[in-house]
């Protein structure tokens, strides 16, 4: 196969094949309607609209950008104009077959001397040219084949071309066929690209980590508009209903997306809210394809630790009709998905004098090894130092069963009335639903005056408890029934409208509703007092348990049942979005101005239910719903009974029933209104072409904090005002070299927990205020600078640099401030029946001490550097030419940032070739901070950097046909969280596994 050429025979789709070259007639006067895009999209609609065949050096076009054509021209002056300023001209062979070539042809070196059109008409007129003749007969000899990089390469292959044609630092992955994603998971696909880290739940990509900033510096879009995704989550996760503005990616199908952008410096033109960046996710559009395209897949999908087989599937019609006009496609992806986490856990560790109380004074236990701590103290006072050492607050074994099911329908409707004008309307719908069997067999140390130790064995470093037998001990064994449910739906209608040849409008409105709820009943099988005894000496992670002789673990009449937690959770988030952009166009620049308004609401209520008095589990417990509990985990861990909630529910001892609890409900909105104005330039500097951007974007924000308080209804309203300034420089060095040079202030609005104002406590006797939100909060506000290289220094090749320091001036604490209580409260205080005159404490004229989250003017800095490889090594021998790889690295700087891995990389080794090909891609990252201080006395908390490893492999059957097999987490990583102790220890939180996920599949496209 020549691999110089792709023969971009479009005018197929319109005539047969048979018109030749000598039927090629260059002056014809021909309609055309070209926006600025990509030379090889640009001369398919070139070759389309002037119904001519044209021969195309794929790989010298795929970096090349053209000019809008839009308006009658001949070829001649369309090819002009289109191709002005790219480095490309169209020429003609003896036998008038049409070819496009670059000026390297013609000058024998690379050149960035844009010609003139008189000179380019001249050229055009050359059909005898040398080199063109040359050429076009030399392909016409070969029987030239069409070349069409499809797949994973090809996707990799379109993804350069968008970053390299870029003005800012951005990051692109394109879809491999119709419908297709190259993961299984949004988040799991974006973790590949440089700067990104992801969260996990359950084994699957939940939220991303962008240059080291946690999820809610992200800023997504969908479509074109912002958008809510939030759902419930383990309690693993800490969450119980993102309320927050972090975006839920597992939310979504990935088969429903063609592209996502990860935008890494900012426009004036981009939205404010990201300081991290921007994620930008594309469902797929009629006018993507040229008329008629079908693709359906259906896979089995098994887990080596659940045992469990789930379908997935996904189809996607689309057609275009009127002759072009008329544009319609459905698509629908539905999946099961069977979850089976397990693992062991402490519920961090502590000591007694953390918690403020001792072991009873009258133990004396055994002990061997030496405690470190010879002088430990309880307030001031002297104990025995055995209450200096740590030990698990909860040891507990835990098994989470969740059935997960997921559906997602995107539908796009598109309608060209003419060349000037395209309307678009985009709906998408999408339900994430979870029922959820949790279990945890907790060994209660809480409270450690309530228990008796009786021989201890202290670790080598003389810190903690590395074995001990234990007096007076409870179990609480922990059953948790939860149900779950997430929609999401949204409505975009936009329009494209040339105005005139130099002036471009674009509207858009859309509205995004994301609505999660979820119910939780939770019992507690409180056990008799017995022995109880761990030992971490062989395993630091899972310790070998035991219970006291003559005690019957699992026997139900040693427990009693009480209600640990009966209540449901809502949360409702709104976007409202409406956008109006105009673009005025001209040879070397371009300015683009416009205005938005986003209207957001988060709303969020909690209900309660009923909770019955404690009753005995004697018929109200079963076994662990698996026999072989804690497979594939370095250690043993020890199965238990549960509650049988089914039981339980026939009783009538408990329902699901929950009324409105209203000191718990709140709404905050924000409506903002944005304005601004970009200019884009290109510059010669001699040989090289310098591509800029120019730009400020003015927004006004007002924000709305409503809760009730005493039954009344509070509400409370802000405003304020940034001004971000940005610019962008690309300068191509070579037509390999690209460099990058990158300013822009952005922001990110304050979390809904910080503007939140609900359930606050009023002390009229302390004259405090605490647990209260503040509506009042500013932005983070960030001073960004990018600075990269690219060097493409072959076909499909990459290495890059690119070094980002972003100086966050403005961020929030929580601080002690002194001062009136705000007048929107008094009503509120005035209802309090705990408020009385005599306190002297009129919040009118009383200073309070309010504990409150502010803004924090001290700063901080965020730093690093990220490094890219890409290639395929088509210049090797044999079957190694159809191999390659595609990895990075990230290391990023932040201090003390919740979710920051300071090194991360992704490594992708793929074969590629028409009928089969296999990729294995491995993602890593460091271990990373979760909080510090930590809980219980830790210094901090802080989650182990796994490293995943997936495979995925396909087989053509034939040209429509596809069989494919995937493997995901194919080494059963395990999660761990663990606590630092003193600031110098490592003990388990947490460990957990889900097991290997194989999935075999066929694909069907058409």
């Amino acid at each position: 196969m020549n691999r110089i050429f792709l023969a971009l025979v479009t005018c197929s789709l319109v005539c047969s094949y048979q018109a030749r070259a000598e039927k090629n007639n260059l002056s014809q006067i021909v309609h055309f309607n070209i926006s600025e895009n990509r030379a090889d999209i640009a001369l398919t609609e070139f070759a389309r609209q002037s119904n001519l065949t044209i021969i195309v050096p794929y790989d010298r076009v795929v970096s090349a950008k053209t000019h809008e054509l839009v308006g009658n021209y001949s070829v001649i002056d369309g090819a002009i104009t289109l191709l002005e300023d790219s480095g490309l001209y169209l020429s003609v062979s003896n036998s008038g077959q049409l070819f496009i070539q670059t000026y390297n042809d013609l000058e024998g070196k690379h050149s960035m001397l844009y010609k003139n059109k008189l000179s380019t008409a001249v050229v055009l007129a050359m059909s005898s040219l040398a080199a063109s003749q040359a050429i076009a007969e030399d392909a016409q000899a070969k029987d030239v084949e069409e070349l069409v990089v499809t797949g994973y390469r090809g996707s990799l292959l379109k993804s350069l071309d968008e970053k390299r044609n870029a003005i800012n630092s951005k990051e692109t992955i394109m879809a491999e066929d119709i419908g297709k994603f190259p993961d299984l998971n949004i988040a799991e696909s974006i973790q590949r690209v440089p700067g990104v880290a992801i969260s996990r739940e359950g084994g699957e990509g939940r939220n991303i980590t962008l240059r080291g900033f946690s999820p809610s510096f992200t800023r997504t879009t969908l479509n074109g508009m912002e958008v809510p995704a939030g759902s419930d989550g383990l309690d693993s996760g800490g969450v119980t209903i993102n309320a927050g503005r972090a975006f839920d990616f597992h939310v979504f199908a990935s088969e429903l997306f063609n592209r996502v952008d990860i935008q890494k410096t900012t426009t004036a033109k981009m939205e404010e809210g990201g300081i991290a960046g921007t994620v930008d996710l594309y469902s797929a559009k009629p006018f993507d394809f040229d008329g008629f395209k079908f693709a359906a897949s259906a896979q089995d999908s098994y887990n080596d630790l659940s045992k469990k087989n789930d379908p997935r599937i996904a189809l996607m019609v689309s057609n275009t009709f009127a002759d072009n006009k008329l544009g319609a496609l459905l698509s629908v992806a539905y999946s099961d998905r069977t979850v089976r986490q397990e693992g062991f856990g402490t519920v961090r560790w502590t000591t007694p004098i953390a918690t403020n109380d001792t072991y009873p004074a009258s133990a004396k236990p055994v002990v061997t090894g030496q405690i470190a701590e010879s002088n430990c103290a309880l307030n001031g006072s002297s104990v025995a130092a055995i209450n200096c050492l740590w030990s698990p607050r909860l040891p507990r074994a835990d098994y989470f069963g969740n059935d997960q099911e997921r559906l997602g329908i995107t539908s796009s409707l598109q309608y060209k009335p003419s060349d000037s004008a395209k309307l678009t309307f985009d709906i998408l719908h999408s339900e994430l639903s979870n029922t959820r069997l949790n279990y945890n067999s907790m060994e209660w140390f809480l409270t450690h005056n309530e228990v008796t130790p009786l021989a201890i064995t202290v670790n080598p470093d003389g810190k903690r408890i590395l074995a001990g037998t234990f007096a007076d001990v409870e179990s609480w064994i922990e059953s948790r029934d939860q149900s779950s449910d997430s929609k999401f739906d949204q409505y975009v209608l936009s329009g494209e409208f040339n105005l005139s040849d130099s002036l471009t409008l674009n509207a858009m409105v859309g509205k995004a509703t994301n609505e999660a709820d979820r119910e939780e009943v939770r019992f507690y099988a409180v056990s008799k007092s017995h022995t109880y005894s761990f030992d971490f000496s062989d395993n630091a992670d899972i310790p070998k348990v035991s219970w006291g002789s003559g005690y019957n673990y699992n026997d139900p009449a040693n427990y009693n049942m009480t209600t640990a937690n009966n209540r449901s959770n809502y949360v409702k988030k709104d976007n409202l979005t409406s956008k109006i952009d105009l673009k005025f166009t001209q040879d070397n620049y371009s300015i683009d101005t416009g205005i938005a308004y986003n209207d957001r609401k988060v709303e969020s209520r909690e209900g309660t239910g009923k909770y019955p008095a404690a009753f005995s589990a004697v018929g109200y417990t079963k076994a662990l719903p698996v026999s072989d509990f804690g497979k594939g985990l370095d250690g043993t861990l020890v199965p238990f009974p549960v509650a049988d909630f089914d039981a339980i529910y026939k009783a009538n001892i408990i329902a699901k029933e929950y009324t409105d609890k209203l000191s718990a409900a709140w709404i905050v909105g924000e409506e903002t209104l944005a304005a601004y104005v970009e200019v884009n330039n290109k510059f010669d500097l001699g040989s090289m072409l310098l591509r800029t951007n120019f730009g400020v974007r003015a927004v006004d924000t007002n924000v709305s904090s409503q809760a009730w308080l005493n039954t009344k209804a509070v509400d409370v309203e802000r405003s304020y005002k940034n001004f971000l300034p940005s610019m962008n420089f690309s300068l191509d060095v070579t037509d390999t070299l690209v460099t990058r040079l990158s300013y822009g202030k952005t922001m990110t609005r304050p979390d809904m927990g910080s503007l939140n104002i609900a359930g606050p406590n009023f002390g009229y006797t302390t004259r405090t205020v605490s647990n209260l939100g503040n509506p009042g909060l500013k932005p983070y506000e960030s001073n960004d600078i990018d600075f990269g290289a690219e060097w493409y220094f072959a076909e499909e090749a990459l290495l890059a640099a690119n070094y980002f320091y972003k100086n966050v001036t403005t961020s929030l604490k929580t601080d002690i401030v002194e001062k009136l209580i705000d007048s929107e409260y008094h009503d509120a205080i005035f209802a309090d029946p705990q408020y009385d005159a005599a306190y002297n404490a009129d919040p009118r004229t009383t200073l309070y001490t309010h504990y409150i989250p502010v803004n924090d003017n001290k700063g901080f800095d965020v730093k690093g550097y990220e490094l890219i490889y890409q290639q395929t090594f088509s210049f090797l021998p044999g079957f190694l030419a159809n191999t390659g790889v595609v990895t990075n690295f990230t290391h990023v700087s932040a201090g003390d940032m919740t979710g920051l891995s300071k090194n991360s990389y992704n490594f992708t080794l793929y074969y590629e070739q028409d009928k089969y090909g296999i990729r294995v891609s491995a993602n890593n990252r460091d271990s990373y901070l979760l909080s510090k201080p930590g809980g219980n006395g830790h210094v901090a908390e802080m989650k182990q950097g796994p490293t995943h490893i997936d495979m995925s492999s396909f087989y053509n059957l034939n040209d429509n046909l596809k069989l494919t097999v995937e493997m995901i987490n194919m080494t059963d990583e395990e999660e761990r969280i663990y606590g630092t102790g003193d600031g110098t220890m490592d003990m388990t939180r947490e460990i957990n596994h889900t097991g290997r996920q194989l999935l075999v599949g066929v694909r069907y496209s058409l």
